[in-house]
């Protein structure tokens, strides 16, 4: 054991932020807001065209579009962010930075009605910002923390416990909202539990990231610093981009990578308005799906971490993106309630592994020891988001030109096949391929 990895504190307080955040990613984007948002933007004579910065716009598609347009805003901030808390040694405070912000406008959306829609929406975008401009910090901690043959079991207890914490709050919100009479609350303010819930949410991300910031380091890695943090943070980014340029086994990853991630990320973040828009369930119906979801995902998570360790971690994400393959035409022919919920079983079991596989899997990639983790880091992250971009993009304008969501779905397999034809061109042992950089 290298000094100052794997100790049990530390982990454990950085697994524990996967608790804290994940609950926004649950309540927010894939659970009550959408629903609720469904709610507010319906109109009168049910059509579902909102009112947005002056254009007329399906509710739906301003959903993916303002998803895209935050994710897209943090691409572009944080590898020069990373860069700035690698030389300064504050990747903490960048950490804690973006935690508040997301966590203070999701307590926000307590205002969100009719009225405010407009300055709620943007609201949203902003706790979106927060929690993804947060996660590049978390996750650069993973090669800081622990050893290298831990990477994989402690990414995979990362995600599951952001699956058993958000599943908790989830169900917590779920009594307010269906049982508003148990807590005082009047029944026939049907607007007040779903709000109350965006509020808990920003709370509990907020008070739990606390334990976090506790027992992480400030900085991992001793370096002197001298000069403007700015400055030397433009110089370490150029530092880092040529060290990535060298380094073919890591590129040839990213790159499979960014087209896997353009399925993954859109299927979870419309899954929920595809069963509302497409099969027309109920709301308790499609967060029964999600719950489903994320429990099964636990299992997934700890799952694919065995196989990598029996097959490697490669194969195993090759594996899961030909299983994502045979959930997108199972998607296309989705018609009953419970064939979604078993196509949502199947999610939650590749969405856990594929997810806390890829992390565990970068980690390896990049140079050991480097002081640059979050540097390294937000080359993932730009990958990821900017996939997210165009695929939730994409899948807003398939359905908009064609006016059916299953054939956004159907297009996601070609982002799938890409990816795996990348990943079947990836030899395992990394020394083969990859040119090491120097550790400064």
């Amino acid at each position: 054991m290298l000094p100052g990895k794997n100790d049990p504190k530390v982990t454990r307080a950085w697994c524990f932020y996967d608790w804290a955040n994940s609950a926004y990613s649950l309540v927010i984007i894939s659970t009550i807001f959408p629903i609720y948002y469904g709610a507010i933007a319906k109109n009168t004579d049910g059509s579902d065209m909102v009112r947005f910065l002056g254009f007329n716009i399906n509710s739906s598609v301003l959903f993916s579009y303002a998803i895209s347009f935050s994710y897209l805003i943090i691409s572009f901030l944080n590898p020069f962010l990373t860069a700035i808390a690698d030389y300064s040694g504050r990747k903490k405070l960048f950490l804690r930075a973006f935690c508040y912000i997301g966590s203070v406008c999701c307590a926000g959306l307590f205002f969100f009605t009719k009225d405010t829609f407009t300055v709620s929406m943007f609201l949203f975008m902003l706790a979106a910002m927060g929690w993804t401009g947060s996660i590049v910090f978390y996750n650069s901690y993973l090669p800081d923390i622990a050893t290298e043959d831990q990477y994989d079991t402690l990414s995979a207890r990362g995600f599951s416990w952001g699956y058993i914490g958000s599943v908790l709050l989830l169900v917590a919100n779920l009594a307010l909202v269906l049982k508003p009479e148990l807590f005082g609350l009047d029944p026939a303010n049907t607007s007040l539990p779903p709000r109350i819930s965006f509020l808990t949410t920003g709370i509990w991300w907020f008070a739990f990231a606390h334990y976090t910031f506790y027992y992480l380091p400030k900085n991992a890695h001793s370096k002197p610093r001298q000069g403007s943090w700015v400055l030397n943070g433009f110089h370490e980014l150029k530092k880092v981009f040529g060290q990535v340029k060298q380094m073919a086994l890591l590129k040839r990853f990213l790159l499979a990578f960014f087209f896997y991630s353009m399925g993954v990320q859109t299927i979870m973040y419309v899954a929920t308005i595809f069963g509302d828009k497409e099969l027309h369930l109920a709301a308790e119906k499609l967060i029964t799906t999600i719950l489903i979801l994320q429990l099964v995902a636990i299992a997934g998570a700890y799952g694919f971490a065995r196989l990598s360790a029996a097959i490697g971690n490669i194969k195993t994400l090759a594996v899961s993106v030909v299983l994502w393959i045979g959930i997108c035409i199972g998607a296309y022919f989705v018609y009953s309630e419970y064939a979604f919920y078993a196509l949502a079983a199947m999610v939650g079991l590749v969405m856990g592994g594929i997810q806390s596989l890829s992390r565990s899997t970068y980690s390896k990639l990049i140079p050991a020891e480097t002081a640059d983790t979050a540097s390294f880091f937000s080359f993932y992250d730009i990958t990821e988001k900017v996939a997210i971009v165009l695929g939730t993009f994409a899948y807003g304008a398939i359905a908009q030109i064609t006016g059916t969501m299953r054939n956004s779905v159907l297009a996601l397999i070609t982002f799938f096949v890409i990816g795996f034809i990348i990943l079947a061109t990836i030899r395992e042992n990394k020394g083969a391929t990859q040119v090491k950089a120097p550790v400064v």
